[in-house]
């Protein structure tokens, strides 16, 4: 506001360097508050001295709130920065900005990371998904494939996100391999965050494109010599045949899960059992009789007692009897 009332000139005389003082400031609360105003304080700059004004005098300051000890901070800064890509163009984007994105993209605290990838379409409008690509995507490669499973999770978490940013040509070509690799990650939780991230892929990108390139993958996954797989894939079952509607679930999905009936481990027998109870009321009546029903009455009849309690479980839950 003070800028638009005192004009051009005396913001470059007089207010660019209050402005420094506030990102400089020593209390966390009034650097925040400068940091959140950075895009529009450079957007209100008169246009025939914006961009020497940026370089040479707020550009030293947000570098140095990038690693700003406090994360609201940073936090505030990461909302906004990405906004300075269309003001100061491709050239300064790739060499002056790219390294302020990755820095904060690799950042411990997860608000600074959401921040940077939420905000990733106004870069790709100034320099496009191939440079977008060869510079931050490896960084999400690696935390991704980080050791720390919790750094894995937060990426996991920012996938659908991420995928709406890009578009799906990128995400099939660049992402979808890691989104399965998790699915087969030797910690629990990741493997549960994956089912439910390829839910949410498909309900961003559509079930003509799961049936395509998300479900021929997870089925796959059921002759996996490895069992926690194997029930992973009926655990991808269970969420996208929700998504997916009857026809994919009935056609594509169903036959795998009846054959896995059969499995030799009984967490896996048992989870059929609870998977068909899951995707029962997706499919029609005729499907439930004839090709259903016969499966769970057989696995009433297993040696196993969690089988045979899942199964009756199923039988009873869907009125299949």
């Amino acid at each position: 506001q003070l800028q638009r009332a005192v004009g051009p000139e005396i913001t470059k005389t007089d207010l660019v360097g209050a402005f420094q003082s506030l990102m400089k400031d020593c209390e966390a609360e009034v650097r925040a508050a400068a940091s959140h105003k950075v895009k529009e304080f450079c957007e209100n700059l008169s246009p025939d001295c914006r961009e020497a004004v940026i370089m040479g005098q707020i550009l030293p300051c947000i570098k140095e709130l990038v690693s700003d000890a406090n994360q609201h901070v940073k936090s505030a800064l990461a909302s906004v920065i990405m906004g300075l890509s269309p003001i100061l163009g491709k050239d300064n984007t790739v060499e002056h900005l790219l390294p302020l994105f990755l820095a904060q993209l690799k950042d411990e605290c997860p608000e600074v990371r959401l921040n940077i990838i939420s905000n990733l379409d106004c870069v790709n409008e100034v320099i496009g998904i191939r440079q977008l690509s060869q510079s931050l995507l490896p960084a999400i490669v690696e935390l991704a494939e980080d050791a720390k499973w919790r750094v894995r999770l937060a990426i996991i978490e920012y996938m659908p996100l991420l995928a709406g940013q890009l578009g799906v040509e990128f995400f099939d070509e660049k992402l979808n391999s890691l989104c399965m690799a998790w699915l087969v990650d030797h910690v629990y939780a990741i493997r549960e965050a994956a089912t439910s991230n390829l839910r949410k892929l498909v309900e961003r990108f559509g079930h003509t494109w799961a049936q395509g390139t998300i479900v021929p993958k997870v089925l796959a996954m059921a002759a996996d010599p490895n069992y926690l797989h194997r029930m992973t894939t009926l655990f991808c079952i269970n969420v996208l045949s929700e998504v997916c509607g009857q026809e994919v679930t009935t056609q594509q999905m169903l036959p795998t899960v009846l054959r896995m009936a059969a499995d030799a481990v009984a967490n896996v027998r048992f989870n059929v059992a609870k998977s068909l109870q899951r995707i029962g009321p997706i499919l029609d009546s005729g499907t439930l009789q004839t090709e259903v029903k016969p499966v769970l009455e057989k696995l009433t009849q297993d040696q196993d007692v969690d089988v045979k309690y899942f199964a009756q479980e199923a039988l009873t839950g869907e009125g299949h009897t």
